[in-house]
């Protein structure tokens, strides 16, 4: 075994160890991947992560790289680290679906910009993941439905599902999401890892299989703050292929993880308990408490802060994405509509029966809530939450329109409507070992201050060194499984 990694199996490795063990020539490549391919072999038949696997070109990437590496042109921190993508992604020759029927047989002839940027920089793709049907919530459309690897019986949350489990569950090192009301931050809480959600723009979303227009983002799923601040550093940056991208330079994120957070003043979100008090588990409140103390006794200043019209994020945000998902795939609707599940169908004709007004009035919620955060990071540097109001559900009580909920998911999807950047890092678990996220958001193109408190409480909070038990037997499909077979036989 490599020096450094005594007591450790090369799966679980963050990209930063393995990277500095790929650097110093003591750890092949190809050895890495097949540690991985061997963990999904033994693994994913009982938590579904992958859509389709790539064992074969994983392994002659991996030896081009160490071919790379051996001859001294070592790219930086990613180049031969393996790692996964949601399957909205394009990628050249690999089939990209969307988790839909839809899209099942499509195969795109140029990768994404963020997959192009990550080939760059040397990572090694081992397969597309799981995900909600269109990146909405629920059910995948094709394949098996992810498990939550603490507990295959619950959620693993939607829609970069396969994402968050897979990272998880050591079955890749690191992973791209997509978030467009908290698709990257929730499967990140409720399988305890990290996910970033950048800011609008930082992060070229050009293709990408598309949701909501204003409200997608692109972000990495890491096991650490650090492994995020390294992927985030790669795919980062202007790109003329997407004219939403921000030209603003692109610092170097792992400078800002000192440890050091004194000084710096955390908004803690009163109004959110107090209103949606009795939709957040108590379990999590404890949680996310006893983070903000952590925080406190770190060094940082905290207060109460308050968001006005915080209680009208999800409402806005449900009829934006809905009015702009049902625009996006209308002839899909027209023609194809017995390709799509039962779930997406049910919020894509929601979609269809907003007006005009609703979306209009629905963006000056949005302006308005744009307004109370800036007022708000003006006096604070970073906002605490939970980043979901309980830990996973169980598939049997789960509810899949449970986007429609407008308290459910408030202080999620009102960073997506302003265009900040959050993160979602573990802050603990639940009596039945279900692991919590705290979510940090700030200023926009700010997520250096994001990472480096997210980093420093990770250094006092290591719930990153524990991993999912092994899994127990599968017990069969889940309802959503069962449910969408049915659909297909008939």
């Amino acid at each position: 075994m490599p020096t450094g990694t005594e007591g450790k199996e090369l799966y679980y490795l963050t990209i930063e160890e393995a990277g500095r063990l790929l650097r110093r020539k003591e750890l092949s490549p190809v050895d890495l991947t097949q540690a991985y391919l061997d963990r999904i072999q033994a693994v994913d038949g009982q938590v579904h992560s992958y859509l389709t696997l790539l064992p074969e070109s994983a392994l002659a990437e991996a030896r081009r790289v160490e071919g790379e590496i051996i001859a001294g042109n070592y790219r930086g921190p990613l180049h031969g680290i393996p790692i996964g993508l949601k399957d909205l992604f394009d990628t050249e020759g690999v089939p990209t679906t969307g988790g839909s029927r839809v899209f099942q047989d499509r195969v795109p002839s140029r990768d994404a910009t963020v997959v192009a940027k990550l080939k760059q920089a040397g990572s090694i793709l081992l397969g597309k993941l799981t995900m909600s049907e269109l990146a909405m919530t629920g059910p995948a459309g094709i394949g098996e439905e992810a498990r939550n690897p603490w507990n295959v019986d619950h959620i693993p949350g939607s829609s970069s599902s396969g994402s968050g489990v897979a990272v998880a569950a050591g079955l890749c090192a690191g992973a791209l999401g997509s978030d467009t009301g908290g698709s990257v931050r929730f499967p990140a809480s409720l399988n305890g890892i990290v996910g970033l959600l950048p800011t609008y723009g930082r992060v070229s979303r050009y293709g990408g299989i598309p949701l909501s227009w204003s409200l997608d983002h692109f972000g990495p799923m890491t096991r650490t703050v650090e492994d995020a601040a390294l992927m985030l550093k790669i795919i980062a940056g202007h790109d003329p292929l997407d004219p939403t991208s921000s030209a603003a330079p692109v610092p170097d994120y792992r400078r800002a993880l000192t440890g050091d957070i004194k000084g710096l003043t955390i908004g803690v979100l009163a109004s959110f308990y107090s209103q949606y008090g009795q939709s957040v588990h108590p379990e999590t409140t404890a949680a996310v408490e006893q983070a903000v103390k952590d925080l406190e006794e770190m060094g940082a200043r905290v207060e109460e802060v308050e968001i006005p019209h915080l209680e009208y994020a999800s409402i806005a945000g449900v009829v934006i994405y809905l009015t702009e998902g049902f625009a996006c795939y209308r002839e899909v609707l027209r023609t194809r509509a017995d390709d799509l599940g039962d779930i997406i169908l049910r919020y894509l004709y929601t979609g269809g029966l907003f007006t005009g007004a609703d979306y209009v009035q629905a963006q000056r919620v949005r302006g308005l809530l744009k307004r109370e955060v800036a007022q708000v990071l003006k006096r604070v540097d970073l906002i605490a939450a939970p980043a979901t109001t309980g830990p996973a559900t169980a598939f049997k009580d789960f509810d899949p329109l449970v986007l429609l909920d407008a308290r459910r998911a408030a202080a999620s999807n009102v960073f997506n409507l302003v265009g900040s950047p959050a993160i979602s890092v573990p802050c603990g678990f639940s009596e039945a070992g279900l692991p919590i996220g705290l979510q940090l958001a700030g200023r926009p193109l700010d997520e250096a201050t994001v990472l480096k408190v997210a980093y420093a409480y990770q250094q006092r909070r290591p719930f990153f060194k524990k991993h999912p038990p092994p899994s127990k037997n599968w017990a069969g499909p889940t309802p959503w499984d069962t449910a969408k077979q049915r659909d297909q036989d008939s």
